[in-house]
Order: C-alpha cells, then sequence, then structure tokens
C-alpha cells in the first residue's frame, strides 16, 4: 500500500536526518528552538506569576481583575493547546532555511537569496500554520462532543484518540510544505500532495510531536534550593530535563531535515524544473547514503 510504503519513508527519514545534522555539522542551529523555548517558558511563568490583585475593592477593579484573569486562562491555553505551531510559526523562516540548505547539498539545487520571496515564504508557512490550527481546533471540538455523548470522561474514549492523528497529519503538513513551495506548488496543490501521500505527512508529524512533547520541567534548570538537603536528586533532576529539553529543541530541525530528505524520496527533488540555478561549486551527494535501497522513488502526483 502506498500509505504504508510513505508512512515508512517518513519514519526513516528521520534516522537519515540524524546522520544527516552529525555529518554536515548542523547540530548548533538547535539552539534557536531552544532559546525559544525557554522564551516562551519565561513568558508563561511570568503570566502564571503576576496576578493583579491591586485596587478590588472597587466595581472597576473587580472588572478589571477579572478581564486580565481571562486574558490570562485564554494565553495559557493557547500556548498548552497549541504550542507545536507557535513554535513551527515563530521559525519558520530558520526551517525554510533549513529545508533548502538540505536540498542544496542532496541534490545541488541552489536557491539564492530572494528577500521578496523571503518574505512570500514567511507569509505562506504562516498562513499554513494557522490553517492547520483551525481544521485541527475544528475536529477537536467535533470529536470532544461525540465523546461527551458516549463517554463520562471524553479522554476514555477510543475515539478521542483520533485527534492525536489528525495532529499527525496537520503538523507533517507544515514541514513538507516548505519542499511543494519551492516546487512551485500553490495551496490548493499542496493540500492535494498531501493527501495522497497521507502516510508521509503523519510519518513527520509523528516523529515531531514525539520528541517534542516529551516530559521536559524546564524549571528543574533554574531550581537549585533543594541543592545543599538533596544533592543528588536535585543534579540528577537537571540532567535529565537538560537532556530533555535537547530533545525538544532538536524536533523541529529533525523535522525540517527529514521532511526534506523524505520528499526527495518520494518525487526526486533533483527533478525540480523550478529551481533557479545550479551551483558547480556544490557536490551533489548521492541520496544512496541515506535512502532505503529497495525504497523506490515515485514521481510528483500531477
Amino acid at each position: 500500500m502506498i500509505f504504508i510504503r510513505d508512512f515508512v519513508i517518513g519514519l526513516r527519514s528521520f534516522w537519515k536526518a540524524f546522520l544527516f545534522i552529525r555529518k554536515h555539522k548542523l547540530y548548533w542551529y538547535a539552539l534557536i528552538p531552544a532559546l525559544l523555548m525557554l522564551g516562551i517558558y519565561q513568558l508563561g511563568t511570568t503570566i502564571r506569576t503576576h496576578h493583579f490583585v491591586s485596587n478590588v475593592k472597587t466595581m472597576n477593579g473587580i472588572v478589571w481583575y477579572l478581564i486580565k484573569l481571562l486574558a490570562e486562562i485564554s494565553i495559557a491555553m493557547l500556548l498548552m493547546q497549541f504550542t507545536k505551531y507557535l513554535v513551527v510559526t515563530l521559525l519558520s523562516p530558520l526551517l525554510a532555511y533549513l529545508s533548502q540548505k538540505t536540498e542544496n547539498i542532496i541534490t545541488g539545487n541552489h536557491y539564492p537569496f530572494n528577500r521578496q520571496q523571503f518574505w512570500i515564504d514567511i507569509k505562506r508557512g504562516v498562513k499554513l500554520a494557522i490553517r492547520n490550527m483551525m481544521w485541527q481546533y475544528f475536529f477537536f471540538l467535533v470529536i470532544l462532543f461525540f465523546c461527551n455523548l458516549f463517554w463520562d470522561k471524553p479522554q476514555d474514549s477510543v475515539l478521542f484518540y483520533i485527534t492525536y492523528l489528525i495532529g499527525f497529519y496537520y503538523y507533517g503538513f507544515s514541514f513538507l510544505d516548505y519542499v511543494n513551495e519551492r516546487r512551485r506548488l500553490t495551496m490548493d496543490e499542496s493540500i492535494l500532495f498531501m493527501r495522497k501521500h497521507r502516510g508521509l505527512t503523519m510519518a513527520i508529524g509523528l516523529g515531531f510531536s514525539l520528541l517534542i512533547l516529551v516530559p521536559v520541567n524546564l524549571s528543574a534548570l533554574y531550581d537549585w534550593h533543594l541543592l545543599t538537603t538533596a544533592p543528588i536528586e536535585v543534579i540528577s533532576q537537571f540532567f535529565v530535563h537538560f537532556f530533555l529539553w535537547f530533545c525538544a529543541s532538536f524536533a523541529p530541525i529533525l523535522a525540517s531535515i527529514a521532511a526534506t530528505m523524505a520528499m526527495h524520496d518520494v518525487v526526486d527533488l533533483s527533478a525540480n524544473q523550478f529551481f533557479p540555478t545550479s551551483s558547480p561549486t556544490v557536490k551533489n551527494e548521492s541520496t544512496s547514503d541515506f535512502a532505503t535501497d529497495n525504497l523506490e522513488k515515485r514521481h510528483d502526483f500531477e
């Protein structure tokens, strides 16, 4: 089946991406999402700890307090439910660059920097992330509604797990679309491509979600007040969560490169007729080093 074969290509691309990152020394790019995650954490901490409780004795004070409390809850829910989309959206320029750089190394396709195209790519990435987020939220509400009809606890329903599968699809969509944009596919054409290659899309989204959803507690990187009484526990907690933070920071970098390599296995990016110029100084790297020998490349859906 096409779905299974695409799914296998997508999963294996993460291991190939790991080897690719190590070979070409691209690991330092993970510093950017790492710092972004710390920034989001500090923002959430500030919102949670700074409650505006002054001047609540008057009616105006009570009203403003309730408005601010509602804003805090709304922001907290937004960050909690759509953190992955927030990360992908904010890192859109970096992820697009890494996808392009990966294609350049693998195929020799060279895309010179164009400021106008750069902003077009960012705009498309943000627009796509918002679209995917809204559709995922819509399906989440529909499934949650049906689960509430037949189960006391919606999370105990088998149907509820479909929300995770839908999330995998839309997360993978965001990473694969960077390649489709360079192939000059419109948004509608890219949507049709993703529907045809659902296995590939879901595999990329699955790998990204597993890495970014690791149970990292960033407060363990800051909290040292028990060091004198329980030094082993504090130090061990620090290193455990430092490693998990490292994995989560690598998630968007690894997914972007894996998506590009998987797309090359599926549509052969070296045959892309829309790349502006080919750089003679870039050595064309054979994909046989990364691709599975028994997986046959397929042509585009067009």
